[in-house]
């Protein structure tokens, strides 16, 4: 499906951003896994699956370790094909009302989560362009699509990767570059976790009783959206979000 396409993948450290390095590869492509976190573990996997990749380091607020990343997928396998944005501050954000969220927490959130894809573009779209097209993912939430209160930065930036998906998808069509998004619920990752803290087991129920699918979604209930659209095979959609969430927002 992904047969000598180049994909980076951001926040591939752990979670769900390592399980779509490791799926892409095996699905033959050649991952850039970039991370703030070292990502030698995921490279570790891949290759004693066969497969090939590199780990970078990467701070998606800073456009120098971006485009150093970019150049550096250039450098190893000489092209770009496909961007899954998936890097985004979600596990060690604290709740609450809305007027008493820290600032500084807020600002964060906004720069990870949205200038973050939003300096991720800027770094692959050109190289995209030389090769005639290409597929970006950008991860949301489904916070965004349903409304998640008490975490009002998180809800909110993910709210943008919609907005701003929508928007690039109008703006790349041209050259043949494909942007869309998906909108996942909570997944059983070590970031959810992080999340949720004590309080994990109870959202994880309430979550699934509001859900056509009564049960908690795991990594493997996400890959198979995130490669088909970056693959070939959803070459005539752009601009879509996507709801992973086992049947809670319908549209």
């Amino acid at each position: 499906m992904l047969e000598d396409k180049v994909v980076i993948v951001t926040g591939a450290h752990r979670g769900l951003g390592q399980a779509y390095a490791i799926e892409a590869a095996r699905l033959g492509a050649k991952v850039v896994a970039g991370d703030i976190l070292d990502c030698g573990d995921t490279v570790r996997q891949i290759e004693a699956d066969g497969g090939t990749a590199i780990g970078v380091e990467l701070d998606v607020t800073k456009m120098g370790t971006v485009s150093a990343m970019a150049e550096s997928a250039i450098d190893a396998f000489g092209d770009i094909n496909v961007l899954v944005n998936n890097a985004a501050l979600y596990g060690g954000l604290t709740g609450g009302r809305f007027d008493q969220l820290d600032e500084d927490e807020w600002d964060r959130c906004m720069n990870v989560n949205v200038k973050g894809i939003w300096n991720c573009c800027k770094a692959v779209v050109p190289h995209m362009r030389n090769s005639g097209g290409g597929s970006i993912v950008n991860v949301a939430s489904l916070a965004a699509t349903y409304g998640l209160p008490f975490v009002l930065h998180y809800t909110t930036s993910k709210a943008a990767v919609i907005g701003l998906t929508r928007g690039l998808a109008r703006e790349l069509g041209r050259g043949e570059i494909r942007i869309n998004a998906i909108a996942p619920t909570a997944v059983v990752t070590e970031g959810t976790a992080e999340f949720f803290g004590d309080k994990m087991d109870g959202a994880m129920d309430v979550i699934k009783n509001d859900q056509s699918l009564k049960r908690n979604p795991h990594p493997e209930d996400m890959i198979g959206t995130v490669m088909w659209l970056a693959s070939d095979a959803s070459a005539f959609v752009t601009g879509q979000t996507i709801a992973i969430d086992g049947g809670t927002v319908m549209s």
